[in-house]
């Protein structure tokens, strides 16, 4: 009696991908005070858009993904362009285009199509030239270019998040290993040069924070401080729905966006830290899944380095917020406040389905 298109929807992850969604509601209402507003009911909305966004893109054929893979890249790398030369200011970076009904942030949107652009080129490579420096190159170039403009505005975090994207599908599509090891070796002799002369100096204070920041308690270190206070005060099941006193009492700053898993925990303590982690290496766990029982090129790159950046994302926000990685304006997907994470984590999720529609129907033929 259930119509064929939604019996063929994976409902186990979506259920957990609502639940996901559902209890960052929870946290964010608890963050306001008990209040639906000012950010739990707007996020609300936008959760349940983006949710039946990601359920009508994975009725999208896998080949549409691939045949507009590289007309999207063009269209949103003039985007990230437009950004420097019209792009509205807020916060003292210039990220948004501002549309009138809508400021989109075109570097989001970059996120999930850098990874198809990186696995439609490597699927039309031939495989005798996949070791050979003509697919070096122009991945580093697809890669680089985005990026710079990203760095440009400028936004670390999302700069290092389409980086990694599009290099984790390169290492997939099997670019010899000694050629990351010699990037990883050169990069690190290239950090003292990056951290002094190419990053601002609000970037750089995050960098020398994350090392000692016990050294400005009260300034460049307070973030990371009043988190680990908040998470640590949370104790093994927390102090209870609405009794967290960081960020009620406004001691633990952004509480409802970059560090709202740290308002999380202080009241769910390590048991809903705990829960937030199993439920996004499940995600995590399906989307290798996918990409394993694609039948295409083209299908398991994308599914296995969308799968990278979901972890990314949550990994590099969990890491954050535990003090254990620097603060890069990374915010957690579906838990944190913002309509921008969400809209690529559900972009993201939307193809996974794609993908693994395509894959269970041509295994049933």
């Amino acid at each position: 009696m259930v119509p064929a298109p939604l019996a063929q929807l994976p409902w186990k992850v979506l259920l957990l991908v609502l639940g996901i969604g559902c209890f960052g509601l929870v946290v964010l209402y608890s963050a306001a005070g008990g209040k639906l507003q000012p950010w739990a009911y707007s996020q609300g909305i936008r959760f349940f858009v983006f949710f039946g966004m990601a359920i009508a893109l994975s009725r999208v054929p896998e080949r549409w993904w691939a045949i507009g893979t590289f007309p999207a890249y063009a269209v949103i790398l003039l985007m990230l362009i437009g950004v420097e030369a019209l792009g509205a200011v807020a916060g003292g970076s210039q990220r948004w285009l501002d549309l009138g009904f809508i400021r989109l942030q075109p570097s989001e949107l970059m996120k999930p199509f850098i990874v198809l652009t990186m696995a439609r080129f490597y699927e039309i490579l031939p495989a005798s030239e996949i070791r050979k420096f003509g697919a070096i190159w122009p991945g580093a170039v697809l890669i680089g270019l985005p990026a710079a403009l990203v760095m440009l505005q400028p936004d670390l975090g999302t700069a290092l998040m389409i980086t990694g994207g599009g290099v984790a599908v390169m290492f997939l599509a099997g670019i010899p290993l000694r050629l990351f090891i010699g990037g990883g070796l050169a990069l690190g002799a290239a950090i003292p040069v990056i951290v002094n002369f190419v990053l601002h100096d609000y970037q750089r204070n995050r960098v020398l924070t994350f090392m000692s920041p016990e050294s400005d308690p009260l300034g460049t270190g307070y973030h990371i401080s009043q988190s680990k206070i908040a998470i640590g005060s949370g104790g093994i099941f927390g102090k209870g729905f609405l009794n967290g006193t960081q960020s009620h009492l406004d001691y633990l700053p952004e509480g409802h966006t970059d560090f709202a898993l740290a308002t999380m925990m202080e009241e769910w303590g390590l048991m809903g830290g705990f829960f937030v982690i199993l439920a996004f290496a499940f995600l995590i766990g399906w989307g290798i899944s996918v990409s394993m029982r694609a039948k295409t090129r083209f299908g398991r790159l994308t599914a296995a380095g969308l799968s990278a950046t979901i972890f990314f994302y949550s990994s590099i926000n969990m890491l954050m917020v535990m003090g254990l990685a620097p603060v890069v304006g990374i915010p957690l997907p579906l838990i944190s406040f913002g309509g921008t994470a969400q809209m690529t984590f559900m972009i993201c999720f939307g193809i996974l389905m794609s993908i693994d529609r395509e894959s269970r129907r041509k295994q049933r033929w």
